[in-house]
């Protein structure tokens, strides 16, 4: 991979990551056009472990957040009349953190295999779009973040894994599951911060250690590390644009762009400008 291929991909993932218009997807596609083989390990894993400069940005964007509910879990380890709302808070994303993890290891032989497909974009794309309208719409957004329990943080979890398919989007399947939920807006859109931070840290050092010899005889290191730093520095932006705008909208425009990107997409598969995989 080319110096200049991994700043364009670390630029796509670092837009792309906390917005419900799926990376992974943007990923795909953008690999595919600048010539990269979207099916070979080493891109696989590049794909994943970049993907820990977004989340290192959200950790240092969300520090005092994290600190606060780390402080609040172990106190209330120690004493149970001290377990408020970030004690809770803890368990649910430790919660879903391991519920995602587990399906994530189940499903791992269709990431690197039938999911690694352009057609598997444009279904991820078109699918969740419909629950993101319907979430947007039907939920009922009257609940703040001090409510969530661990319940809410196993279902998020497991909602979350969905972003396996690729298309679906992790932000766009835990905001819409929270959504559902009853959560309002900003409370969703931080919790699908707070439960990708370890989720998205974890797979990208699995991918790392696994995959280490096909990064080395592939992608390289060199080009690796410049898209992870690319796409934390340009995370880091996003985050703070998301949860303004999040603030004072909905998701309407993120689903218009979903579905005519599939559009764009089909078309340039069934003209056969590009391949599937």
């Amino acid at each position: 991979m080319n110096w200049w291929q991994s700043i364009v991909l670390g630029i796509v993932e670092g837009i792309t990551e906390f917005l419900p218009i799926s990376s992974t997807g943007h990923l795909t596609v953008t690999e595919k056009l600048i010539g990269l083989p979207i099916d070979d390990p080493s891109v696989t894993a590049y794909t994943a472990i970049i993907q820990v400069g977004a989340m290192i940005a959200s950790i240092v964007y969300f520090w005092a957040d994290i600190a606060r509910f780390a402080t609040a879990w172990f106190t209330g380890l120690r004493d149970a009349g001290k377990r408020n709302a970030d004690y809770r808070m803890g368990w649910a994303i430790i919660g879903g953190f391991a519920v995602t993890a587990v399906i994530a290891l189940l499903a791992e032989p269709l990431i690197t295999g039938p999911l690694r497909s352009l057609w598997a974009v444009v279904a991820g794309l078109l699918g969740w779009s419909i629950v993101m309208f319907i979430g947007d719409r039907v939920g009922k957004q009257t609940r703040g973040e001090d409510s969530i329990t661990v319940k809410d943080g196993l279902i998020l979890g497991a909602l979350q894994s969905l972003a396996l398919v690729p298309g679906v989007s992790r932000s766009g399947a835990t905001i819409t599951t929270g959504l559902l939920l009853g959560l309002d807006r900003v409370s969703a859109t931080r919790m699908s911060f707070f439960l990708g931070i370890p989720t998205l840290v974890a797979s990208g050092f699995y991918q790392a250690v696994k995959e280490a010899k096909h990064i080395a005889d592939g992608v390289g290191w060199a080009s690796t590390a410049i898209g992870t730093v690319v796409s934390g520095v340009v995370a880091y932006v996003s985050i703070a644009w998301l949860l303004r705008f999040v603030s004072k909208n909905d998701f309407t425009g993120f689903i218009i762009y979903r579905v005519a990107l599939a559009v764009l997409i089909t078309v340039l598969l069934v003209t056969q400008v590009i391949s599937a995989t």
